[in-house]
């Protein structure tokens, strides 16, 4: 795995049992959130950028601007909105 993709499942791991997912890695840049057998979300290090794939489409972000903490948030707001809203309880 690249250190950034290390950095994004070590900080979004305590969270996915909440939203009853589960991480598969796959391959050493990306890995995948699984939903009741079928994959929700794939994250991806493509180099210069990170890929998230949701529902079909495919969303970028620069990885030079977006640090792992960052784009762990954006996982969480697609989950959070997925299933119907609220804040994340700490």
């Amino acid at each position: 795995m690249t250190a950034y993709i290390d950095q994004v499942k070590d900080l979004i791991r305590p969270e996915l049992g909440k939203h009853g997912l589960k991480l598969l890695p796959r391959g050493k840049s990306s890995f995948s959130l699984m939903k009741g057998g079928q994959i929700y979300m794939t994250v991806r290090d493509t180099g210069d950028n990170v890929e998230i794939s949701f529902k079909g489409k495919k969303y970028m972000y620069d990885k030079w601007y977006t640090k792992p903490e960052h784009l762990a948030q954006v996982i969480f707001n697609v989950l959070e909105a997925q299933e119907g809203g609220g804040g994340r309880e700490e």
